[in-house]
């Protein structure tokens, strides 16, 4: 074990030692127990590898983040993928106005305009489909 590593896990516990101590006097048992869980883990980190894995991704993050608040090339590609999301919705939007007007249906022979059962027909639509029902032997 790296003796930085320890010396921290060591730290933190020791932290943690006192936080507890003032939780059981102050708050109970019960929260001096889950000052006590809290304090132990330090540790346990330390003995898996994983306080070394937590801090190095805490830093990679941090690294990550650095770079994304102060290069300007970062900020220039965020500029662009704006600029193209906007010219893609301007062009969507001028082809949906830009459409012409669906054409105008040819009108299928229809039965007088009733329904088989003599009841009138409630739009074109659905005379157009009670035509092509009748022209296929359905009613």
């Amino acid at each position: 074990m790296d003796p930085i590593w320890t010396a921290l896990a060591l730290l933190l516990s020791g932290a943690g030692g006192f936080w507890t101590v003032h939780a059981f006097r102050t708050r109970g048992v019960a929260a001096g127990l889950r000052g006590a869980g809290l304090t132990l883990l330090p540790l346990a980190a330390l003995m898996t590898g994983t306080l070394e894995l937590l801090v190095d991704l805490g830093v990679d993050i941090g690294d990550w983040a650095v770079g994304l608040v102060f290069s300007p090339l970062v900020w220039l590609g965020i500029i662009l993928t704006g600029t193209a999301v906007l010219l893609f919705g301007a062009g969507t939007l001028m082809q949906r106005r830009a459409l012409p007007p669906a054409p105008e249906r040819k009108a299928l022979p229809k039965a007088g305009g009733a329904t088989s059962k003599g009841a009138p027909a409630i739009d074109d639509d659905l005379a157009d489909i009670e035509a092509i029902l009748k022209r296929r032997g359905i009613s």
